[in-house]
């Protein structure tokens, strides 16, 4: 990238030069030359991409700090997916040469932390998140309404042009639920173990499916971990994974169905996402009155958490909309509560 960006400053010789042409030979000397300096230290990838978004260079690894400090302090009750998630990217990170792209299949009921997760990832991979020009989002029922092989191979396309473009490149892929049997195969080429597919090389790439599917087993395990007394800090990624990993396979509404993503053993880890309990809607009101500047009124976050609605019905473990609705909960109660900050402050 370096050796191209000189380009942008042609149109600045183009200005000097009439003036150069009535100097001394040596002072044009002296203005080529500093003109060149100028030139090379304007277009210093180091200088250049703090106003240019660039991507990530060789070698570049993820800050093993920050990503975890995001992943506490941002997302509730996820301790599976935090602890799978952040030592899978981080083991992909420091990996010189991976032998295929890091694929993650994310799974759970809606408002449980999916697309946050996978907006942090995004964020410490891009510092631009979702906003990135290397981040690309696809959504099933926008992008891929109908089984359409020309949009396929448009797909494919798209992805190989981008990796070639930033070969750690993120796709996200939402609402794989909605997804049509058989559609995603189509990128399984560039999930697979190959050096490269067409000369470019996927390996750098990340590719992270996000999915309501998995979900009613992944909660009914959560209420028999609750029903036998134990914590749902000890489920562990093995209860899970094996059955959702059978269980996405053998759903015909899973956009995975009969995969050969799946059956290929491409996906490196299915990440189970639980259903939060009423003390982590708590921790999502807080957190969204802090990120409204508002002062945090707990009778406020007790109020709207018990809008929520919560399964079993008589035992009201679970939430069953996770923490989606909490924002709109919370706009009922703007009034108090912006009354409240102004008077505290």
């Amino acid at each position: 990238m370096a050796r191209s960006v000189p380009l942008l400053w042609v149109p600045l010789l183009w200005v000097l030069l009439p003036g150069l042409a009535a100097l001394e030979p040596l002072s044009v000397g002296l203005a080529i030359g500093v003109a060149s300096a100028l030139t090379g230290y304007l277009s210093h990838p180091r200088f250049y991409c703090n106003y240019v978004e660039c991507c990530p260079r060789a070698g570049q690894r993820l800050n093993a700090s920050a990503l975890k400090a995001q992943l506490d302090n941002r997302l509730f009750g996820q301790h599976l997916a935090k602890d799978v998630v952040l030592k899978a990217v981080l083991g992909f990170s420091n990996n010189p040469s991976p032998k295929k792209p890091l694929m993650l299949s994310l799974h759970g009921w809606a408002g449980t932390g999916k697309n946050f997760l996978s907006q942090i990832l995004a964020e410490q991979v891009h510092p631009a998140g979702l906003r990135s020009k290397f981040v690309h989002l696809f959504l099933a029922t926008l992008h891929f309404p109908h089984h359409d092989q020309v949009k396929l191979y448009k797909l494919q396309n798209w992805i190989r042009g981008n990796v070639s473009a930033c070969p750690s490149s993120v796709f996200i892929f939402d609402e794989m639920d909605k997804m049509h049997p058989g559609v995603i195969d189509a990128i399984k080429p560039f999930l697979d173990y190959y050096e490269e597919v067409d000369g470019v090389s996927y390996r750098k790439a990340i590719f992270i499916f996000l999915s309501n599917a998995g979900g009613d087993l992944i909660n009914k395990a959560a209420l028999d971990f609750w029903a036998s007394g134990k914590r749902r800090e000890d489920i562990q990624l093995k209860d899970l994974e094996p059955l959702l990993s059978v269980g996405v396979f053998n759903n015909k509404n899973s956009g995975l169905w009969h995969s050969s993503i799946i059956d290929r053993n491409l996906i490196d880890y299915f990440v189970p996402f639980l259903p939060l309990e009423q003390r982590h809607v708590k921790m999502c009101v807080r957190a969204e009155m802090a990120a409204r500047g508002y002062a945090v009124d707990e009778k406020i976050v007790q109020e709207v958490a018990d809008e929520m609605t919560y399964f079993p019905k008589e035992e009201r473990i679970f939430s069953d909309k996770g923490c989606k609705t909490v924002q709109a909960k919370l706009d009922i109660h703007e009034d108090v509560v912006m009354g409240d900050t102004k008077a505290r402050g």
